[in-house]
Formats: C-alpha cells, structure tokens, sequence
C-alpha cells in the first residue's frame, strides 16, 4: 500500500502553454487519429475478407494494424483532452497503466516486426519450403510469443517504477507518462533501475534494429540478382518493411538506449514515435502495395453498392 505522503497524481506540463498552438496542435493530432484508425481497421477489414490476401505476410500485417490501433489510443485520445484543461493531471495508476501498455504494444509491435523479417526471410530465399516454414499455425505462435514479449518487457519496467518513492515534484515534462519522465522525479537513487531499462528497453531496439536491418540487406542482395514482376513485388514489400523499421526503431533508440537526461528534441521524437509513426504505416503499405490497394477499392466498392441497395 502507498504512504498517505507519497504523489497520488501527476501534472502533465504538454506540449505547448500557448492558446492558438493548442487549438492548432489538436486540430492536427485529431486529424491525424481519424485517419488512423479508420485506415488501419480497413487494412484489417479488407485481409480478412478478401481470399487473395491469405497470406501469412498480409496475416501479419492485420496483426501490425491492430496494434497500431491500440498504440496510438494510448496517449493520443487524453493529450487531445488535455488541449482544453487548464491543469493535465493523471493519477498515480493512470499513469502506471499507460506506461504499461505504451510498452507491451511497442515491443509487441518490434518482435512482430522482427516475425515480419523472417516471413520475408522464408518467402524469398526458401521458396519452395515457404508453406511450411511460415503455416497458419506457426504465425499464430510467433503473433502470440510477440505478445508474450512484449507483456514480460512491460511487466519489468512497471515493477521497477511502482517499487520507488515519490514523494514530490509531481509534474511530468511531456503530454504522457513514460519511464525516462517518471524516473527523473523519484526520491531515490535511481542509477540501477535506469540501467536495467536502459539495457531491457534501449539495448533491445539496437539489437533487434541492427540484426533487422542486415537481414533486410542481405535480402534486397538477394533479389537484385533476380529480375522479373514476383522479385519487384518483394522489392517493394522489404522497402516497406525497411522503411516502417526505420521510424519505428530510431526514435526508440534515442529515447531509451541512452542515460534518461532531458533533452530539447524530446517532446518532438516522443510525438513522432507516439503519435505520427502510427500514422505511416498504413500509408506505407497501401500506397507501396498493389495488391492491397486493390482489394480495398473492392472493399469500399462493395460497401458504397450494399449501402445503395
């Protein structure tokens, strides 16, 4: 049980104390949301419904989508209410929660990503053994043991945090509660904790950012070699799995491989990787994938005809 003395909320400073840039921010960021989520359900929408799109590479991007769901509903739906409050409080277990699960969905969404490379891995190098390399079965595991990863790295950074006193300040530099901020207002020595999240949170993104980006060039190796519509196809498929580990990798790695100082560019790398990096992955994949932009024109053809009827 918490001591009566201890913070029982925080203060959320945002993003900007300025009236006209808070109107502009929330008009921006609420754009932004409506475009994810509809964008990102109508990727899941159309995998499931269309049988072309039976793969276990579209299978996995279903799964990426949902997650990016639930990733941007962390922080973007309270920062958009905060716009209009004039003090941005959240409760010392609000906070925990978010935290939480702003850790289990980010690295669920890393390990998916690294189960994405080895798709692309079996597809384009083992062909000819590719059904049973990557079977329905075996997504499912690999989707579920991304899960598993992500909720064991959440656990650890949540029973580092609850365990610490905080006994004041209570005010938080940032629109989200997040461990490099939390950490920062402890009335403790912090030195160990900030190491184990250093290495549980930072050191992971390096490592699976680094082993993602060889296997992606030793792939793009590979296809270069061949010619022909199946190889531009995978071409264009690892360019977009590149380019969606990029965003999703570099901010993390500045925010959580590196000691838990303030930084200027803070707010602008935690905004992106919480707010706009969500954004970019259904326009990555739609506009960089035939097959499924035309299965969506399909999808919304046959919704607009059932809506007339």
């Amino acid at each position: 049980m918490r001591n009566s003395s201890e913070v029982t909320e925080f203060i959320l400073t945002g993003l900007s104390h300025q009236r006209g840039v808070q109107l502009f921010l929330f008009a921006l960021f609420l754009t932004f949301y409506l475009i994810v989520l509809p964008s990102n359900v109508l990727i899941i929408v159309t995998i499931r419904g269309d049988p072309h799109l039976n793969s276990p590479m579209y299978f996995l991007l279903a799964n990426l989508a949902f997650l990016d769901i639930w990733y941007s509903s962390i922080t973007a739906p309270k920062m958009l209410i905060d716009f209009f409050a004039e003090r941005k409080l959240i409760s010392f277990w609000g906070c925990i929660a978010q935290l939480f699960f702003l850790h289990f969905v980010g690295a669920a969404e890393m390990f998916l990503l690294t189960v994405m490379a080895y798709d692309r891995y079996a597809a384009i190098c083992r062909p000819l053994h590719y059904a049973n390399m990557m079977s329905h079965r075996l997504c499912i595991t690999l989707v579920l043991f991304s899960w598993l990863g992500g909720f064991v790295h959440s656990t650890i950074q949540v029973v580092l945090i609850v365990r610490l006193p905080f006994c004041g300040p209570n005010e938080l530099d940032n629109y989200f509660c997040d461990i490099t901020q939390v950490l920062r207002i402890t009335c403790a020595n912090t030195f160990a904790e900030e190491m184990v999240m250093i290495f549980s949170s930072g050191l992971i993104s390096v490592v699976c950012f680094v082993a993602l980006l060889v296997s992606y060039a030793f792939l793009l190796s590979v296809l270069k070699k061949n010619s022909g519509e199946s190889a531009s196809k995978a071409l264009s498929t690892c360019y977009s799995h590149i380019t969606i580990v990029i965003f999703m990798f570099g901010p993390a790695i500045y925010i959580y491989a590196r000691p838990f100082d303030e930084y200027a560019p803070d707010k602008i790398v935690s905004v992106f990787h919480t707010i706009i990096f969500p954004l970019l992955n259904p326009i990555i994949y739609t506009l960089r994938n035939k097959e499924i932009t035309t299965a969506m024109k399909r999808v919304v053809r046959r919704y607009l005809l059932c809506k007339k009827n």
